[in-house]
């Protein structure tokens, strides 16, 4: 019953990006633009399909990977405040992405135009593999300090990695920092039609792998020797499981930007909704619940009736930093949820 109204949220959510923005079109027009009736060469028709139709999917598909990803991070780290921004995974798929559009790239290219399918692979590699990176090393020190600690070398790599990117920024050209500052605000609306071969096809494959995690990331959650003494490979699924998370951020990081706090709002959520610490219900649940969110905040960052949009990341710290002042309060009562 949670999941029917959950996913009738979500629908309710996405049906809201396509009809409202800066101009509210009625659900008769969006039809007619899907089935491509007599509306179909109209402006309207080109603002649904062309616009708002491919941001809402981004919107959707992003929500779901990040919230995926920071579920994965959350669980082998046994860290209840653990998500790709807090651990400075997106820092690190930010410097893949700035040595793409920064070093490699011609002048003037973006993410919105210039780049073409082969480039905004590449982009998504960069971003993916410099996700990796830092997930790496924060995994190295996970055995050997507390949450706290672990939380503050996230954040260590974060300054780390961004006086990276800010030296690369320096010596860059005018016309490449441009793209580079428009990408680093967060949006849903880089991603056109003929981009989402390669952001769909990536998420849904992570969010797809993820689900047959679900037995062992339920062991890793009573501890590693308690996960091997059932035949669980711990080492293997870390690796899996890390590497999903890294391919999932770095993919929507790659395409959206350094987007915070969808990861670890998402996952709290579904806690509290579905009352149970199993994946095979939370994985499926932070999917639609990442998604409804990202929808939620991009309807947010629209501001429906005005002109001009909001910045993302700012919505979505508005509903991520509670989260976080939560948990933490609530810290010694989520450790026992965390074994």
């Amino acid at each position: 019953m949670l999941f029917f109204a959950l996913g009738v949220g979500v629908l309710a959510l996405l049906v809201a990006n396509v009809c409202l923005g800066s101009a509210t079109i009625s659900l008769g027009d969006v039809w007619n633009a899907i089935i491509g009736g007599d509306s179909r060469n109209s402006v309207t028709s080109q603002i649904v399909m062309d616009f708002r139709m491919p941001r809402a999917l981004t919107a959707l598909l992003a929500g779901a990977a990040l919230a995926v990803s920071g579920l994965l991070m959350q669980t082998i780290f046994r860290n209840p405040l653990a998500d790709p921004f807090v651990l400075g995974v997106n820092s690190g798929a930010s410097l893949g992405v700035a040595i793409v559009l920064l070093v490699l790239a011609p002048a003037g290219v973006s993410l919105t135009q210039g780049l073409e399918l082969g480039g905004h692979l590449l982009v998504v590699i960069a971003a993916t593999g410099g996700a990796a990176v830092v997930l790496g090393v924060v995994l190295s020190f996970a055995q050997r300090v507390d949450v706290m600690s672990l939380l503050i070398l996230g954040l260590m790599l974060s300054y780390a990695v961004g006086a990276v990117v800010s030296v690369l920024m320096f010596y860059s050209m005018a016309e490449r920092l441009q793209s580079f500052f428009a990408w680093s605000y967060g949006t849903f609306g880089n991603v056109a039609w003929s981009h989402m071969k390669v952001f769909g096809f990536c998420v849904g494959a992570g969010a797809f792998a993820s689900l047959f995690l679900s037995k062992p990331l339920d062991a890793m959650l009573m501890g590693e020797r308690f996960a091997e003494s059932l035949g669980t490979k711990v080492k293997r699924v870390r690796i899996f499981s890390l590497g999903l998370a890294s391919l999932l951020a770095g993919t929507v990081t790659g395409f959206c930007g350094p987007i915070g706090f969808l990861g670890i709002a998402a996952p709290h959520l579904c806690r509290y909704l579905f009352k149970t610490a199993q994946h095979k219900v939370l994985i499926p649940a932070s999917l639609l619940g990442g998604g409804g969110i990202a929808l939620a905040a991009d309807l947010v960052a629209k501001a429906p009736g005005f002109d001009g949009a909001l910045p993302l990341n700012a919505v979505t710290a508005l509903v991520g930093a509670p989260v976080i002042i939560v948990a933490l309060i609530r810290q010694r009562n989520l450790r026992k949820a965390f074994g």
